[in-house]
């Protein structure tokens, strides 16, 4: 799935592979591409990543959508040429959310505002997306700078991409990487449930529970300019997207989840079963009349935990079919939209 360099990639000019980019779908009309940037108090970085991302998708829209900021990002955002948008309600996914409702576009390129992410590595992240088919393309960040990429957000990353790397069987490296470009099936079948950072989380595991097909292509990593801040929270965000993967291990994945829970509390049953069952063969009483009782409720919840989990197994799988069905409902890239659906 990924095609990992062995030296790890620099920022270049973001003008650098544009013009190479030759993105056509159908035979009269290039794909419609839309870079989405959510943006919160990020007055001093926009303008560049705006412009930077022009320069390397000159035929894309730029969308910002401000995330109730206290600084100048909108008008900033307005003067460096971009479409802006107000979404009020804080919380990266409550803006990704939006963004996915209202863009209506081929191709999608989602970065953050704050001037990490290498422009000029978009091209390629697209022309991988179109050559190879694929709904999900993850930019994988790669960085020899000690501030770019902290050392908390790397053993996060590497623990959240171990967890779901055991629950789905197939991961990324960069589970949490803001830079993503997407296919318009993917965007428009994506329910987007979650309020902050851990969406990206989110749209990983809806991609790899539908076995949709997803790469992940190593790029440039930046420490952010003098004066920027981080929104994200180490340890407070780190909980969120840590409860936001155990939920989602619970609702996509729910059998084994139910049944490591039957298989503790059986053990744990028998555990304590074991000395009371010896007694009443030596002696035909129950001394330990409490034990036996606690023994006999674990027991039985151990296998209402086991029923849960059947039962919710088979409703995940239709829940999984019908996303699936709608996620083919919608055209493929390179194919036109059927002749009733209304072009924007």
């Amino acid at each position: 799935m990924q095609d990992q360099s062995p030296k790890s990639p620099t920022r270049r000019s973001a003008t650098e592979g544009a013009g190479r980019l030759g993105i056509a779908r159908g035979a009269d009309r290039k794909a419609r591409i839309a870079v989405l940037v959510p943006c919160y108090n990020e007055e001093r970085t926009i303008a560049k990543v705006i412009a930077e991302f022009r320069g390397a998708l000159p035929d894309a829209l730029v969308y910002v959508y401000d995330n109730a900021s206290t600084d100048a990002t909108s008008a900033a955002a307005r003067g460096a040429g971009a479409i802006v948008v107000h979404e009020p309600r804080r919380g990266k996914g409550n803006v990704v959310r939006r963004m996915f409702a209202d863009i209506d576009a081929d191709i999608y390129v989602l970065v953050d505002g704050d001037d990490t992410y290498d422009a000029a590595a978009a091209p390629e992240l697209v022309r991988r997306l179109i050559s190879e088919r694929l709904d999900m393309v993850n930019g994988a960040r790669v960085s020899d700078k000690a501030g770019a990429y902290r050392f908390g957000h790397r053993t996060g990353n590497w623990l959240f991409s171990t967890i779901i790397a055991k629950a789905f069987g197939q991961t990324f490296t960069d589970v949490l990487s803001g830079y993503r470009v997407l296919s318009h099936r993917f965007v428009k079948s994506f329910p987007a449930m979650s309020g902050g950072f851990e969406i990206e989380t989110e749209m990983t595991v809806h991609a790899l529970d539908l076995g949709l097909p997803v790469g992940e292509h190593p790029t440039a990593y930046d420490e952010r300019p003098v004066g920027s801040t981080s929104k994200l929270n180490t340890y407070r965000d780190g909980l969120r997207i840590l409860w936001t993967i155990l939920v989602l291990m619970k609702e996509e994945r729910p059998l084994p989840v139910f049944g490591a829970l039957f298989v503790l509390l059986a053990a744990a049953s028998l555990g304590l079963a074991a000395p009371v069952l010896v007694d009443y063969w030596q002696t035909g009483l129950v001394p330990r009349l409490p034990t036996a009782v606690l023994a006999s409720g674990m027991m039985v919840l151990a296998f209402l935990s086991l029923a849960c989990g059947l039962i919710l197994d088979t409703v995940t799988r239709g829940r999984r079919e019908l996303k699936r069905m709608l996620y083919l409902s919608m055209p493929a890239l390179g194919e036109d939209p059927p002749e009733d659906e209304p072009r924007p």
